[in-house]
């Protein structure tokens, strides 16, 4: 139930915002509507207010606005408020203003999500320097090594381990060229990605340096009356250096009553504290919290989350389009595309993990509903808006005939779309 009630949550905002663009641009302008439906077919909820007919309708994979006047197959009356008595300029916003809406949307959520605050992991944004390699995975059959700094993935250069995932993730079962410098030497390093999970997404078996964290500390408890402090970076215990959050966590557990001489990291410079754990039934409590990798806290205001999520959604309009150039040239397998079935399994994991992961779901969705609406394929709003385009340059109207086998050559495209995505879902969901 949860997974349904986040799925139409989700669905129901997205379709919502971007049909409520195309109505509001047109009502501006004096366009008559019709209708204002959520979703299509039969009709379960209708509401009338002056011209327009608000709708909710039983099919919710979907929306629609329906102006007076257009198409050239409506029974026109030729009044100034019809669709296709507009100019193309007006004609051109109508279009637009739906992807603009799932679009601004997506800025909106993020900047909210970013500007509650948040730990952002440390090394999402550090070079990607091996920190580990998981036994038998694809890294280590390639002789990567627990130091090697990544480079580039075949001509492009990767700054940060965030760029690396970029590159890899997409491209399972793809054989990759890694640019590697290992003690100031430069080295080329085949590997090709393992196809993991359901949506076979491509993985390396490598991972970052990553040490455990303080991340909080009860007040009066064993670690806040040892001087330990939120931020503090666990270097060693009792002198063992490069332990694990969970090695920490057990050599804590196992310590009950006894002193531990942890070795920390704040501020660059390392230091030592004393800690007994407090005796819980046999086991070692320190009254804390340990992250397993370093994190940074952002706590940004307003304008400053605003910033903040213009350059993230940029970067994801970036990988987006790069997917999608992927896709033909072949490099993005076509079985990766997910559609409603996944994306109802995914807002139902998110809403699991609470609201903020589903926003940002939502905003991710919402991202990429704008920009595929922008393509100019016939169907979609972009395919509107370059059919007004080609007018415009050509100087007359297309004709109709032109028109319809246009709009019906990407009706199909659409539909050989939306069969490959749900085969992708249905198969996933059979293994």
């Amino acid at each position: 139930m949860t997974t349904v009630l986040a799925f139409l949550f989700v669905l129901g905002v997205l379709i919502f915002v971007h049909e409520l663009g195309h109505f509001l641009v047109a009502r501006f302008y004096g366009v008559r509507v019709h209708t204002f439906s959520l979703g299509f077919g039969p009709k379960l909820i209708k509401i009338r207010r002056g011209s327009t007919e608000y709708c909710l309708s039983l099919v919710p994979l979907g929306g629609y606005v329906k102006l007076a006047g257009e198409t050239v197959q409506d029974q026109r009356t030729f009044e100034p408020d019809e669709f296709l008595s507009k100019s193309k300029w007006v004609r051109f916003q109508v279009y637009l203003a739906g992807p603009l809406m799932n679009l601004g949307l997506a800025v909106v959520v993020v900047a909210i999500v970013l500007s509650l605050g948040a730990d952002v992991p440390l090394f999402q944004s550090s070079a990607p320097v091996i920190g580990n390699i998981a036994p038998g995975s694809p890294a280590e059959r390639a002789g990567l090594q627990v130091g090697d700094r990544i480079i580039s993935v075949g001509d492009r250069k990767v700054q940060t381990w965030d760029a690396l995932s970029f590159e890899y993730l997409p491209k399972a079962n793809q054989e990759l060229t890694l640019g590697v410098e290992r003690q100031g030497q430069l080295r080329t390093i085949q590997v090709t990605p393992e196809a993991v999970g359901r949506y076979e997404i491509g993985d390396l078996g490598i991972g970052p340096v990553l040490r455990p964290q303080f991340t909080q500390i009860s007040p009066g408890g064993p670690a806040d009356r040892a001087g330990i402090r939120r931020g503090d970076v666990v270097l060693a215990v009792d002198g063992t250096r490069g332990l694990t959050q969970a090695q920490v966590i057990d050599r804590i557990k196992k310590s009950a009553e006894r002193p531990l001489v942890l070795t920390i990291e704040r501020d660059g410079q390392e230091r030592q504290v004393t800690v007994v754990p407090e005796s819980d039934g046999g086991t070692g409590r320190i009254q804390t919290l340990i992250s397993q990798y370093e994190v940074q806290r952002i706590d940004p205001t307003i304008t400053q989350a605003l910033r903040l999520s213009i350059r993230q959604n940029w970067d994801s309009t970036v990988l987006i389009g790069r997917t999608l150039m992927g896709l033909i040239t072949r490099e993005t397998p076509v079985r990766q595309l997910m559609g409603p079935i996944a994306i109802a399994e995914l807002s139902g994991s998110a809403a699991q993990l609470g609201w903020v992961e589903l926003l940002n779901l939502m905003a991710m969705i919402s991202l990429n509903l704008g920009l595929l609406n922008l393509l100019p394929v016939p169907v979609l709003d972009g395919g509107q808006i370059a059919i007004l385009a080609t007018e415009g340059l050509i100087r007359r109207e297309l004709s109709n005939t032109v028109k319809e086998r246009v709009l019906l050559a990407g009706a199909a495209l659409i539909v050989l779309l939306m069969v490959t995505v749900i085969y992708n879902d249905i198969s996933r969901l059979m293994r």
